[in-house]
């Protein structure tokens, strides 16, 4: 867990507060105007190999992200947080605050938790949203009274540009994946060293690598099959399945992923009143498996990033035990199937990184299954 740690650490010796933040989508810009700098605890498979503290606490059939996540919290983790939030998402998820304080108690530490309920409802009901701004002004009050600190909203304005320019550069990255000058291997690490980076120093890091990058050439990645695909999942790949997916000579185009197109892609106009932007946030927010009022947007949203990318293929990343996920994968793929695009559906679990021999086989079928399909052969729908 040295790189998440390193990140905190460095926060807190330059005398910063720090709140650790689950599930994906937590206000931001909020937790940032008032000086306390806010660490997405999620996508965190570098710093968190082995899970045996949370294992006491948490089933086998628990998904890697509830297990990585308490396994930090548990061991070394918590010790530089200033606080913790986290809002509703799947049942695991929302379950964790009392399973946490539990496990932190047992080893003599406690953190102020901050919890949020964004309702899973249609956004047509008004008193959903209603709902969501009082919550919203209340966890205002509550960050105030515990760390001390006063709401600006010029501040506010502020940290919301900044992290609209963020999200901004980190599609900028996304194209120049599609264009073949940044591996999809690549900008899936720049990606996860920003969610434990203050967001400064992240921007001045995508600053510094768009300026290598734009000039730079389209280079081939090695193999010898060439295909467009986009990838989807709560996760990003494994590292090593990345590395088997361009060494077969695919190149991603577009992401449907959790911590990459669907947390990067919208940002509400600017507002003075964190209550109305975090209301149009999650109204808004791009579809996701973890926000149930947004299933119906969900196969148009992801038609269109295949359509609009010229993806010839699609690769599904199943993270083992997301039920959200795993109860749209069969809908999604007869959808892709009768637009006569392929899929291929991978099934990942917490320790699957060091075993990818078993995807390797399949990963070269469907690429030379596109590659054939390019060449105008023909192909099993």
């Amino acid at each position: 867990m040295n790189n998440i740690n390193k990140s905190i650490k460095k926060i807190k010796e330059q005398g910063g507060k720090v709140i650790g933040c689950f599930p994906l989508y937590p206000p931001l810009e909020l937790f940032h105007c008032l000086g306390i700098m806010p660490v997405t605890l999620w996508d965190i498979k570098e710093s968190i190999r082995k899970v045996k503290k949370s294992d006491q606490h948490l089933q086998a059939y628990a998904c890697s992200v509830a297990r990585r996540l308490m396994e930090f919290l548990l061991a070394e983790g918590s010790k530089e947080l200033d606080g913790l939030f986290m809002y509703n998402a799947c049942d695991t998820l929302r379950n964790l605050p009392e399973i946490i304080t539990c496990g932190l108690a047992e080893t003599g530490r406690a953190l102020p938790v901050f919890k949020m309920h964004v309702p899973m409802v249609p956004r047509e009901q008004t008193q959903a949203r209603d709902y969501l701004r009082a919550r919203i002004e209340t966890l205002i009050r509550e960050l105030e009274k515990i760390y001390q600190v006063t709401f600006s909203p010029e501040k506010f304005r502020q940290s919301v540009a900044l992290y609209r320019e963020i999200r901004k550069l980190c599609k900028e990255l996304e194209k120049l994946v599609a264009d073949g000058r940044m591996s999809y291997g690549e900008f899936s690490g720049i990606i996860r060293q920003g969610w434990s980076a203050p967001p400064e120093q992240q921007l001045l890091a995508l600053q510094k690598i768009l300026q290598q990058k734009r000039p730079s050439a389209r280079r081939d990645l090695p193999g010898k099959a060439r295909g467009r695909v986009v990838v989807s999942g709560i996760l990003p790949p494994p590292a090593s399945i990345i590395q088997a997916l361009e060494k077969a000579g695919l190149t991603v185009v577009g992401n449907d992923i959790a911590s990459q197109t669907r947390a990067l892609c919208y940002t509400p106009d600017a507002a003075d009143d964190p209550a109305d932007y975090y209301a149009d946030f999650y109204d808004n927010h791009y579809p996701c498996t973890t926000l149930l009022y947004t299933a119906d947007r969900r196969v148009t949203a992801i038609k269109e990033l295949v359509l609009a990318a010229g993806a010839q293929g699609v690769v599904f990343i199943g993270e083992k035990f997301c039920e959200n996920e795993f109860f749209e994968f069969p809908h999604l793929t007869r959808i892709f199937k009768e637009m006569g695009v392929p899929t291929l559906f991978l099934e990942v679990s917490i320790d699957d990184d060091e075993h990818a021999g078993a995807y390797i086989t399949r990963i070269e079928t469907f690429a030379e299954m596109l590659h054939s399909a390019n060449q105008g052969g023909c192909h099993d729908k």
